[in-house]
């Protein structure tokens, strides 16, 4: 599938995009399914989650990776795994792990990517953030204000610090298209204007 999407959809500028959702279920026989948060429901439900990876260009987009999250309460009972048709040797892993291969795996298949992007479930991991400096990728990522691992040309500082050191003048309101309640809108800062605080 991947290399079928980017024989028709390659751009040096495309993007690659790392997000998880919830399919609700009920029982307990579904590979992976437990009482867990589903951002599909909003709230913790009986279902399973999947963490995917979808690639993005000027010319259109499509997923071009997949990956079961397996809760430990299935990884620790092999019993009930084999009898859902998973591997022994199928082992526990974090989401961010599963997006850390899912990414490498694009990027040793030399998918031409510009940059990556993922929500706070992401974003605040920093050996996440650090993996893909190490694979030269750029990334744009949601994080927590108080995330104090915020590198940049001047060190590393929290990222409340980061904003707050900006004078207003150093953003900038962008459209994100119309949602569901409205106009989606978002700041960023112009590339001109830079934070002297961090240390």
């Amino acid at each position: 599938m991947r290399d079928y999407v980017i024989e028709h959809l390659a751009d040096p500028a495309g993007v690659l995009i790392v997000d998880d959702t919830g399919f609700l279920k009920k029982g307990t026989r579904s590979a992976g399914v437990q009482r867990q948060y589903s951002g599909t429901a909003g709230r913790t439900e009986n279902c399973q989650v999947g963490t995917f990876l979808a690639y993005r260009s000027v010319k259109g987009h499509a997923l071009i990776d997949r990956q079961l999250y397996l809760p430990t309460s299935w990884t620790d009972d092999r019993d009930r795994c084999r009898a859902a048709g998973i591997p022994d040797e199928v082992g526990f892993a974090t989401k961010v792990q599963m997006a850390r291969d899912m990414l490498g795996r694009a990027l040793d298949a030399a998918v031409p990517v510009s940059w990556v992007t993922m929500d706070e479930a992401y974003g605040q991991s920093k050996s996440l953030r650090v993996w893909l400096e190490h694979r030269d990728v750029g990334y744009a990522v949601a994080t927590r204000r108080n995330d104090d691992m915020i590198t940049t040309t001047m060190g590393t500082c929290r990222a409340d610090k980061l904003i707050a050191a900006l004078p207003a003048r150093a953003w900038c309101r962008l459209s994100a298209g119309a949602g569901a309640h409205g106009p989606r809108e978002c700041w960023r800062r112009r590339r001109q204007h830079q934070a002297r605080t961090c240390h």
